[in-house]
């Protein structure tokens, strides 16, 4: 049971990759665009949870969160730059 749970999962998590890859390619405004970025952020890190309990390996949990600090930062860089222009004050 958890294979085909398993297949439907990374099914569902990739339909919402690419959906969000679309909305990030013609979203009208920024903000549609930064957030589409986001929750790519969130869906490639439930694929890599889902990849580690495919294979049974605990690197890629950490990896994960590794990924997942780096996607707020990336965000709130992005967010930060949209609303003043620079980044570092």
């Amino acid at each position: 049971m958890i294979p085909y749970a398993l297949g439907f999962a990374f099914a569902c998590f990739g339909a919402g990759l690419l959906l969000n890859l679309w909305r990030l390619a013609r979203g009208p405004a920024m903000a549609d665009r930064i957030l589409a970025l986001d929750t790519m952020v969130v869906n490639t890190i439930a694929l890599i949870v889902l990849y580690g309990i495919a294979t049974g390996t605990g690197i890629n949990f950490e990896a994960a969160m590794l990924f997942a600090m780096t996607g707020f930062v990336g965000t709130v860089a992005f967010c930060k730059f949209q609303l003043r222009g620079s980044v570092i004050e």
